[in-house]
C-alpha cells in the first residue's frame, strides 16, 4: 500500500494553482473522489479548498482520523457540513473568493446549488478542464505505479492461458481472472468520470456474444448477466474455434493500465486471424503517428482511414450503428482521462508524461470480436510501452 508523498501532492496543487491563475480563479473546491485522491492522497469524504496561493485546506467529514493518517497535506481539518466552509476558509486567513471553480462535469445540481448559496456574490465556473489537464501529465511517481500495474496485467494474461478451456463460461473465466488480480492488489472497482459511466472492470467475451452491443461507450459490450447491467461476461460458454477477447483494466494503488488480448481453443477462422493481425499492425501504425507529433484527432483520423483502407469501415470500433468515436483514451486514476484519441481534439497534442491506451478492435456481428489494447506514455525519448504481455493470438 502506497501513501502519496508530500512533495508529490505539493507539486500537483501548485500546478493546479498555475492553471487557476491563467483562468483567473480565486479558489477551486474539489469534491469528486478521483480528484480528491489525486490532490489529497485519500478519498475520505470532504472538500478540498484550493486557494489561488498557499496551501490547500482539506475539510473532512468522514473519517477525519483516517484522512489525517493517509494524507500528507499540512492543513487537514474536521468539519460537519458544507455550510461551515466559508467560516473555516476565512479562519485560515483566506479572502472571500469572487471566482470559484467546481467540478461541474460531475457535480449534482442540488449540490452545486448548495455551494452557490454559500458564496451568493461569487461567480462559479467549471474547473474540471483545469483539473483534467493537470492530471493528464503523469509524474515519475505515477509512471512507476503504472509499471507495477502492468505486471498485474501480465499475471492475469498468463493465468488466462492456463485456465481457458472449451465449455467454460465467460463469467467463470472472468471470476478466475478477477481473483488473480484482486490478490495482486486490484481495488475491485473501475473509476470512470463520464455520467452513467458504469463499466465492468473486465470484458471477458467469447464468440458471437462478444459482438453484442451494450449501453457503455466501449467498442465491445457483451450480454452480461442481467439487463440491470447489460455488459460484460455472461453465461455464454466458450466454443472451439471462437475468439475469446480478454479486455482487462488492471489497477494498483489507485492507478490502472488497460490491456486486451485474444485467445482461442482451436484455430479461429481466416477472417478472424487476418483481422487480429491487421489490428496489431494498426496499433503500430498509430504509435508511429503519435510519435510524429500529430494532434489527438489526427491520430484518430489516421487510424480510421487505415482501418477503412484495410476493408473494415463497417466493423472498426464496434458494429455498424454502434461504433464509438475514439480509438484510444487516457488512463490513470480513471479510465477516461485526457488525452482522447478521438474526433473533436484537433488542437491538442501529446505532452511528455501523458499516458494513453490504444485499442483498435473489430466487431463482426454473429461471429465475434478481435483486437488489441495496450497502454503507452510519452517520454522525453518518445513513445514507450507500459503493458507488455505477448501480443500473439494464443491458440490452445
Amino acid at each position: 500500500m502506497r501513501f502519496t508523498p508530500k512533495n508529490e501532492l505539493e507539486y500537483r496543487y501548485r500546478r493546479l494553482q498555475a492553471e487557476m491563475a491563467r483562468a483567473g480563479l480565486d479558489a477551486v473546491v474539489i469534491l469528486q473522489n478521483a480528484d480528491l485522491f489525486y490532490f489529497t492522497g485519500t478519498t475520505q469524504t470532504g472538500n478540498l479548498y484550493v486557494p489561488a496561493a498557499g496551501a490547500p485546506l482539506y475539510l473532512v467529514k468522514r473519517s477525519f482520523l483516517r484522512a489525517r493518517m493517509e494524507s500528507a497535506l499540512s492543513e487537514v481539518v474536521p468539519f460537519n457540513s458544507p455550510s461551515e466552509l466559508p467560516g473555516i476558509v476565512a479562519g485560515h486567513g483566506h479572502q472571500t473568493p469572487e471566482r470559484i471553480g467546481l467540478e461541474l462535469d460531475v457535480l449534482p445540481v442540488n449540490l452545486f446549488e448548495k455551494y452557490r448559496s454559500l458564496y451568493p456574490n461569487a461567480r462559479f465556473v467549471d474547473a474540471s478542464p483545469l483539473i483534467r489537464r493537470v492530471r493528464a501529465v503523469k509524474t515519475h511517481y505515477e509512471i512507476h505505479i503504472l509499471q507495477d500495474a502492468a505486471l498485474q496485467a501480465d499475471k492475469v494474461y498468463r493465468r488466462c492461458a492456463e485456465v481457458l478451456r472449451e465449455g467454460v463460461s465467460e463469467v467463470e473465466l472472468a471470476a478466475e481472472l478477477e481473483r488473480v488480480a484482486r490478490l495482486e492488489g486490484h481495488q475491485g472497482y473501475l473509476r470512470m468520470r463520464a455520467f452513467n459511466g458504469e463499466v465492468a472492470w473486465n470484458h471477458v467475451l467469447a464468440g458471437p456474444d462478444a459482438a453484442a452491443p451494450a449501453f457503455s461507450n466501449t467498442p465491445l459490450g457483451g450480454m452480461g448477466l442481467t439487463p440491470a447491467f447489460g455488459q460484460g461476461a455472461g453465461f455464454n460458454r466458450v466454443g472451439r474455434g471462437e475468439p475469446v477477447i480478454v479486455d482487462f483494466a488492471s489497477y494498483l494503488d489507485g492507478y490502472l493500465v488497460d490491456q486486451a488480448r485474444v485467445f482461442a481453443v482451436g484455430e479461429v477462422s481466416d477472417r478472424m486471424r487476418r483481422g487480429y493481425d491487421d489490428m496489431l499492425g494498426l496499433e503500430e501504425f498509430m504509435i508511429r503517428r503519435a510519435g510524429e507529433g500529430a494532434t489527438w484527432s489526427e491520430i484518430y483520423e489516421a487510424g480510421c482511414a487505415e482501418a477503412a483502407r484495410l476493408g473494415y469501415a463497417e466493423n472498426f470500433m464496434g458494429a455498424a450503428g454502434c461504433q464509438v468515436p475514439f480509438i484510444g483514451h487516457g488512463v490513470g486514476i480513471e479510465i477516461d482521462e485526457y488525452p482522447f484519441i478521438a474526433r473533436g481534439f484537433a488542437q491538442e497534442r501529446l505532452e511528455v508524461g501523458m499516458v494513453f491506451a490504444l485499442e483498435p478492435k473489430l466487431v463482426f456481428p454473429g461471429e465475434g470480436a478481435v483486437g488489441i489494447e495496450d497502454t503507452f506514455y510519452l517520454s522525453e525519448q518518445g513513445i514507450k510501452r507500459l503493458t507488455f504481455s505477448n501480443q500473439d493470438l494464443v491458440i490452445l
